[in-house]
């Protein structure tokens, strides 16, 4: 839980968007996450979508699940809407308040653990009935608030800060989102603004179900197996009175490289990671070629980020229902409750 709220005041020459707001109007409670934490870029990357796009705070509702992705949004978007549910199930939720209420804007905020284990089956169920909404995944490969287990999406042959090899084969959300249907998929890294603001800002105006898979660097994880100055190290060589956990600061990776390009981005722990950016002619209009694109350079190591696949005729969980235009917690209870008649209607178009 986050205690501390920035202040309400703010400089008088800040620069308003076309409804009024200022760019801290979209910000939220000040960050407990590790400093360095590329979940903090993320935040910072919703805030200024959201206010390039003129969106009004109260217009958006923000859900996640548990986790230290899952505590993002509130640090962000402080006068918008907000329901954290329990573990893996914040998909499920918002289903059942964007048929409540299709006026919002929905915000899915998840992470690998979230969404890649507990919640695998509700990622699914999401994604192929095009519930419309942008779902992001803070992707770390870790637990980072258990003490740093593998969660799902954890590359195999990578080593635990602890030096244990993941021996497993990795869930790709990416790969699973475009398989299951959804109408909007994409990848990106946190500490690559210049291409993360664009992708939210199109997902945000897509008319189905957005997808964006953010690679995340955890912080916490420069405390490696071998140094003298890790946690662990200390511990065995101190007689303490107490056990307590300092994360020392890091600085945010960021990154930033040609359409085409492959950058080498070293992360905190030490490990490299391979980003390569979409050239600038990819076509996002076929599906099939944007599987066996990522899956190809999937197997060279390398993660492709930008915008997968779109379906610029895409539609929503409502229109496959058949759902009215006005909201359901809207109407009243002679619409909801129409009578015997319309009942009888039903029955006998079903027999």
């Amino acid at each position: 839980m986050t205690y501390i709220s920035k202040p309400r005041m703010h400089h008088p020459s800040l620069v308003a968007n076309k409804v009024g707001y200022t760019r801290r109007a979209y910000e939220g409670k000040v960050s407990t996450l590790c400093a360095g934490c590329g979940h903090d870029s993320i935040s910072a990357a919703i805030v200024q979508a959201c206010w390039e796009l003129d969106i009004e705070p109260h217009r958006v509702a923000k859900l996640s699940g548990i986790g230290c992705s899952s505590k993002t949004p509130d640090y962000f978007l402080g006068a918008s809407h907000g329901f954290n549910t329990v573990h893996g199930r914040m998909p499920s939720v918002l289903t059942g308040a964007n048929l409540a209420n299709r006026d919002l804007l929905y915000l899915g905020i998840s992470g690998d653990g979230d969404s890649a284990s507990i919640g695998l089956g509700q990622f699914a169920h999401s994604m192929r009935r095009g519930v419309r909404m942008v779902y992001i995944v803070e992707n770390n490969g870790v637990y980072g608030l258990t003490k740093g287990q593998f969660s799902a999406t954890a590359d195999q042959g990578s080593k635990s800060k602890k030096g244990v090899v993941n021996r497993d084969t990795p869930v790709d959300l990416v790969g699973m989102a475009l398989q299951l249907g959804a109408s909007f998929v994409a990848r990106s890294f946190s500490g690559d603004k210049e291409q993360l603001v664009p992708l939210i800002k199109a997902a945000i105006g897509h008319g189905g179900a957005a997808f964006i898979d953010v690679v995340s660097p955890c912080v916490a994880f420069n405390n490696h197996v071998g140094s003298t100055k890790s946690y662990d190290y200390v511990r065995e060589h101190n007689q303490a009175v107490s056990r307590i956990d300092f994360i020392a600061p890091g600085s945010e990776i960021t990154a930033s490289f040609a359409p085409g390009s492959v950058v080498e981005v070293e992360q905190h722990d030490g490990r490299i990671l391979r980003l390569r950016k979409l050239q600038a002619d990819y076509d996002p209009t076929d599906r099939l070629a944007a599987m066996n694109h990522e899956n190809t350079h999937q197997a060279r190591g390398e993660v492709v980020t930008g915008l997968l696949y779109v379906d610029r005729d895409a539609t929503d969980l409502h229109a496959a229902l058949g759902t009215c235009d006005a909201p359901l917690n809207t109407l009243g209870r002679s619409s909801l409750c129409p009578g015997t008649e319309a009942l009888d209607r039903i029955n006998a178009s079903l027999r």
